[in-house]
């Protein structure tokens, strides 16, 4: 489904990521863990194509240079130099960092929002499909955005992506400042996202411990280079994984 190949970021002069290479085949369930700075969310951006956009803005204000090289291939194709708005009519779709929502708007004018590029049956479909993944939402569809709890908006964040119906989703550590019992939640929920739903999930995070249990596969990315891979059994009997993130 998805071939990344020596894929290189600098940012002016600093390395964002180095020479990382990976696959993700259609159904999967991928992590891609690592500490802050890694390079986790360079990866999502250029996955996503928001690198793209990023890029111009740069050029226009005469900020840092953003280079790129490497190979993303999607489905057969080379999307590298793709638009981010075309990789979404592909069915790419990313949830970013710290579940970014409309705070003046309602859970549910938030849900209408993201399904601007579908009809309105689709987009109903969509609100439908969110709230049976996220039951806690419905009770909240009226509620402003910006007064729902972190836990509560990053199932707002995703349930926006699924508006828009992902083949591949991307998610952005979605576990970021949440407890460990709404960890546990959203854990949960993406998996029966991922084995029910069929949809393709790659999951950036730098909390390895709810994550290795339900991956197919993962990649520990440190300093913007690939250090370790396998499946996450694998790597959780790992001593230096249990050492770097168990702390055992």
């Amino acid at each position: 489904m998805l071939d990344v190949k020596n894929l290189i970021v600098f940012f002016e002069n600093a390395i964002a990521l180095n020479d990382f290479s990976f696959q993700v085949n259609d159904g999967e369930f991928v992590g891609v863990v690592g500490p802050n700075s890694a390079g986790k969310t360079t990866l999502m951006n250029t996955l996503s194509g928001l690198i793209i956009d990023m890029q111009i803005k740069e050029k226009r204000k005469g900020g840092e240079r953003i280079t790129v090289y490497g190979s993303i291939v999607y489905r057969g194709q080379d999307i590298t130099q793709t638009k981010p708005s075309e990789r979404v009519r592909r069915g790419i779709v990313l949830s970013r960092e710290r579940h970014p929502i409309f705070p003046e708007s309602s859970v549910l004018e938030n849900l209408k929002i993201a399904g601007f590029l579908r009809n309105k049956q689709e987009i109903r479909d969509g609100i439908d499909f969110a709230f049976q993944l996220f039951p806690a939402l419905v009770a909240l569809k009226k509620k402003k955005a910006g007064f729902l709890s972190g836990g509560e908006q990053q199932m707002l964040a995703i349930g926006m992506a699924l508006i828009v119906k992902p083949e591949l989703l991307l998610l952005d550590e979605p576990l970021l400042g949440l407890s460990p019992m709404m960890q546990n939640t959203l854990i949960d929920a993406i998996v029966s996202l991922n084995q029910e739903s069929g949809i393709t999930v790659v999951l950036c995070e730098q909390f390895a411990r709810p994550v290795f249990p339900v991956i197919d596969r993962g990649y520990i990315l440190e300093n913007g280079m690939l250090t370790l891979m396998g499946t996450g059994k694998e790597l959780m009997q790992n001593p230096e994984i249990k050492a770097a993130y168990f702390g055992i």
